[in-house]
């Protein structure tokens, strides 16, 4: 998977965060502390902090590599313009009948509303369909968290519905607006998803 440790957008870069990393992804995790935190699962009282801990950032590393070799999974760090601003991952992907993956991001609130999320969905659904051959993409959100409701909007992905009581979010079981989108549809949509998020944008 070497030929794909590296996805390109207009304007952004996605690649696996890296130990050396470590300094830019705590900045941005303690500025964007409350931004980000209140969409997440709480970390664990028995688990070291990876935003205070580099020997647990660089296992947090090593454990997204082994999962790039196992097929399992891809992480990628979001920059642009040379600056880290984020995250993207495709997660518990899953072969045989299913041929799923799972979609989470989040990004620097600096760089949010500036397109830079919906272009990253849009490399990534390139490599899940283009290079892993998966069947179907699918992101779940919060339905107050109207800012990672946005990007899917933009992309216009196919609502699904409602899984109620899906996931732990700070010791709360949330529901979670679940939206998809399949080979198929990638097919069907592919030009224009790319025309409108991957193409050189007017000055």
């Amino acid at each position: 998977m070497e030929r794909s440790s590296t996805l390109f957008g207009q304007r952004v870069m996605l690649r696996p965060i890296v130990l050396s990393d470590f300094a830019a992804w705590r900045e941005v995790r303690h500025r964007c502390g409350e931004w980000l935190t209140k969409w997440e699962p709480a970390r664990l009282a028995h688990q070291p902090d990876v935003t205070e801990d580099r020997d647990a950032f660089a296992v947090r590393c090593s454990a997204r590599h082994r999962e790039r070799q196992l097929g399992t999974g891809f992480g990628f760090g979001i920059f642009a313009d040379g600056a880290f601003c984020g995250e993207i991952n495709l997660s518990s992907i899953q072969r045989g009948p299913f041929q799923n993956a799972y979609v989470g991001y989040w990004i620097d609130e600096r760089y949010a509303g500036l397109g830079l999320m919906p272009e990253s969905v849009v490399v990534l659904a390139r490599f899940a369909f283009e290079e892993l051959h998966l069947h179907r993409l699918q992101i779940s959100i919060i339905p107050r968290n109207t800012a990672s409701r946005r990007v899917v909007e933009k992309l216009d992905l196919r609502l699904e519905g409602v899984a109620e009581r899906y996931l732990e979010i700070n010791g709360v079981w949330e529901d979670h607006v679940r939206y998809a989108i399949t080979a198929e549809e990638w097919q069907e949509r592919r030009e224009s998803l790319e025309a409108t998020w991957l193409s050189p944008r007017p000055e």
